[in-house]
């Protein structure tokens, strides 16, 4: 059983913002996962892949985990979320 809920058919809204920084930074999953492993968070590429395309949730300590690597805020990977729900 399928414990996780969705939203709009996805499991997360923040793929392809984080797709997006990944990109901007030239990074490719290889090495963004390898880095995040050096901070003790375990996101295999084919997860990072899964959590690009909305296919699999992602935690709270993962998204700033991944704020780090790529040197940014994590509100840079959640106010375009926010701002959505603002203009609803």
């Amino acid at each position: 059983m399928n414990n996780c809920s969705k939203y709009e058919n996805n499991l997360n809204l923040i793929g392809p913002i984080l797709r997006e920084k990944r990109k901007e930074k030239h990074m490719s999953l290889e090495i963004l996962s390898n880095k995040l492993q050096l901070l003790g968070v375990n996101l295999p590429i084919t997860s990072l892949h899964r959590i690009e395309n909305n296919q699999r949730t992602i935690r709270d300590y993962e998204i700033c985990a991944i704020s780090v690597v790529l040197n940014i805020k994590v509100t840079d990977l959640l106010d375009p979320i926010t701002q959505k729900f603002k203009a609803s």
